[in-house]
């Protein structure tokens, strides 16, 4: 036997009505957190020992006459001091990406890294970073004024920008200082592709403050004979 017309508009409710109540209690469960993906600046792999060079004709230094390099935490601009990883999509307008992120401060995470690479460069008796107990003959003073990816006018690229100065730790000589600005192509138009260009691109400016390093202890050896 057929059902009623009443008994099928009835049915047809009911349908409805566990429909409606199954989507309002799918609405109420917790939505799934996207978690942050974390990236770090690291010391490049392979790295050698080889002394970077001095300037031609600059005097050289003693092994037991080198002296002592003070690095000083490096600082960064504004904008630049936090764990969010930065890109720009237009001039002067800085965007973070929403769930990729530095491990720590670029500021911080530069630090070793700088100490490391002067360290191999061999020009030093001893490289310390600070704070710390130790004095030095030379401190070296670092700033970032920019570490981002960019977007507008074609390919994807990261641009590191880093500011140095060697000083005499007794004449507060500036000894050497220069301004370095990296730019490295990024492999993919993602934070990952951004994160690896910017690895490369810290790392050809470490590769400079190591010969700036050596610019210094040159110019600080022709000061002390």
């Amino acid at each position: 036997m057929n059902p009623s017309p009443f008994v099928r508009c009835f049915r047809i409710c009911l349908a409805g009505l566990a429909l409606a109540l199954a989507g309002g209690c799918a609405s109420l469960l917790p939505k799934a957190t996207v978690q942050p993906a974390f990236y770090a600046l690291d010391r490049a792999r392979g790295e050698t020992g080889a002394s970077a060079k001095l300037p031609p004709g600059a005097a050289t230094v003693a092994a037991g006459n080198a002296p002592t390099l003070v690095v000083n935490p490096p600082r960064a601009a504004a904008g630049f001091d936090s764990q969010r990883i930065i890109y720009t999509r237009d001039a002067h307008r800085l965007e973070y990406f929403s769930h990729s992120e530095w491990i720590d401060t670029p500021a911080r995470m530069l630090a070793p890294l700088i100490v490391a690479a002067i360290e191999h460069g061999g020009n030093f008796r001893a490289v310390v970073p600070t704070p710390g107990a130790a004095a030095g003959d030379i401190k070296l003073d670092t700033e970032i004024l920019r570490l981002q990816q960019e977007f507008a006018g074609g390919a994807s690229r990261v641009r590191f920008t880093l500011r140095a100065y060697l000083v005499d730790s007794v004449t507060r000589r500036v000894l050497a200082w220069r301004e370095f600005d990296e730019t490295v192509i990024a492999a993919s138009e993602d934070p990952y592709g951004g994160v690896v260009a910017a690895n490369r691109a810290v790392q050809n400016v470490l590769a400079g403050v190591r010969a700036l390093g050596a610019e210094a202890v040159a110019e600080w050896g022709l000061v002390k004979r």
